[in-house]
């Protein structure tokens, strides 16, 4: 029995006449998601990895330096899908310098703007006065997102008013159409009533669905895609699956990036959630369990690089305290050392100089002024996967 996921619906775009699909509410029916044997193990595998990370989240000496390390990979992977050239070096140097000498500023702006959006996100979902996890929250969250950037004047932090399609270099020739904007308003209300609904299916297929879901409606004249990625984390913390947001899935949507979109698409024109799921569900294991490893990779080279700094007689008290506050800080300048440490600029060079002669800290500009220093092997370990296609380090 062919699945009923939609309708196609006749609109008129640049002038020209184009069938707009318009999906189904959620869950799937008629017939209902399939959860045969094989998705059924996938999603123990998915959860169980999930339950691994979640626990790590609690076993790390310092949660913070996580975060901040991760939700910035998160967020320059997702912007990469989009076509940005920054790295997470980028990011960190203009975060340091507020300058990125290899890409376009722009680039970092929006990577910056992802940080932010989510932060913003979070907060409201952790705050008793604020905004639940709703369309207006991500409304509020794709206002930030396109603050200042390419595209940022196409009605940021506003669903569309217009019609929209995705590949082709016209509506007659897209890959794909999405609704007409009349529709937009039961489609999304559909949605968040699907996120706060009692339902059997596991969360993490009810996260997978509703990525879709959202992907599918491409509420947005810009940003889609970064949203309804951020959408994945935040339902994540919302269902308590995750108390941080540790899981960095669009590296998994990077790497397959032409089975992601093979696959949304095969649910609106072959009902085919199913594969979609068992594709989703992978992914969540094989990057959860990747961030657990890179989780202890990482503390152990803190640990042992920590060893290392108190073992150098160069290495002055400020060089120690500075040391602690580098994983936070992966990029650092003398100028920020003085101000992370509140100290002086002579005391913050000796503590750069200290941690350069234990050889943890790298200097990477070349440059005689305004020099950034890397502690570059914690970075190695963090940016696997960060480097758009074409850009090489």
């Amino acid at each position: 029995m062919a699945r009923i996921v939609g309708t196609y619906e006749q609109t008129s775009t640049a002038g020209e006449t184009v069938n707009a699909f318009v999906p189904a509410p959620l869950p799937p029916s008629n017939p209902p998601l399939n959860m045969d044997a094989e998705l059924s193990a996938l999603l123990q595998r998915a959860e169980a990895a999930v339950g691994r990370l979640k626990l790590a989240g609690t076993m790390v000496p310092s949660l913070d330096w996580l975060l901040y390390s991760f939700v910035r990979k998160e967020a320059v992977v997702s912007s990469q899908i989009e076509g940005t050239q920054a790295t997470l070096v980028d990011l960190l140097m203009y975060e340091a310098a507020g300058k990125a000498d290899a890409v376009d500023d722009d680039d970092v702006r929006q990577v910056c703007n992802y940080v932010d959006a989510l932060s913003y996100a979070r907060k409201q979902m952790r705050s008793k006065k604020g905004l639940p996890l709703s369309m207006r929250l991500l409304n509020e969250a794709h206002r930030r997102l396109m603050k200042n950037v390419r595209g940022g004047h196409r009605s940021s932090g506003e669903i569309r008013r217009s019609q929209n399609w995705i590949g082709g270099t016209r509506p007659g020739n897209a890959v794909y159409v999405p609704p007409p904007p009349h529709s937009l308003g039961d489609l999304l209300g559909s949605l968040e009533k699907y996120i706060h609904a009692k339902d059997p299916l596991p969360p993490l297929a009810r996260a997978g669905l509703l990525h879709a879901q959202f992907e599918t409606i491409h509420p947005y004249l810009d940003g889609n895609g970064r949203i309804g990625r951020l959408l994945i984390t935040l339902l994540f913390e919302h269902w308590k699956l995750l108390d941080t947001p540790l899981l960095y899935l669009s590296l998994y949507f990077k790497r397959h990036r032409a089975e992601y979109y093979r696959l949304l698409n095969a649910i609106r024109t072959d009902g085919d959630f199913e594969s979609w799921l068992n594709y989703f569900l992978e992914g969540v294991a094989i990057i959860a369990d990747e961030t657990v490893a890179t989780t202890q990779n990482l503390f152990a080279l803190i640990s042992s690089d920590r060893t290392k700094a108190l073992s150098r007689r160069s290495t002055s008290v400020a060089g120690v305290r500075l040391f602690e506050v580098l994983p936070d800080h992966p990029i650092i300048t003398v100028a920020e050392a003085v101000r992370l440490l509140k100290t002086t600029k002579p005391t913050a060079t000796k503590a750069v100089f200290g941690l350069v002669d234990a050889e943890i800290l790298v200097e990477v500009t070349g440059r005689r002024r305004d020099r950034a220093y890397s502690y570059e092997a914690y970075l190695n370990l963090l940016r696997a996967g960060t480097e758009p296609e074409g850009r090489f380090m």
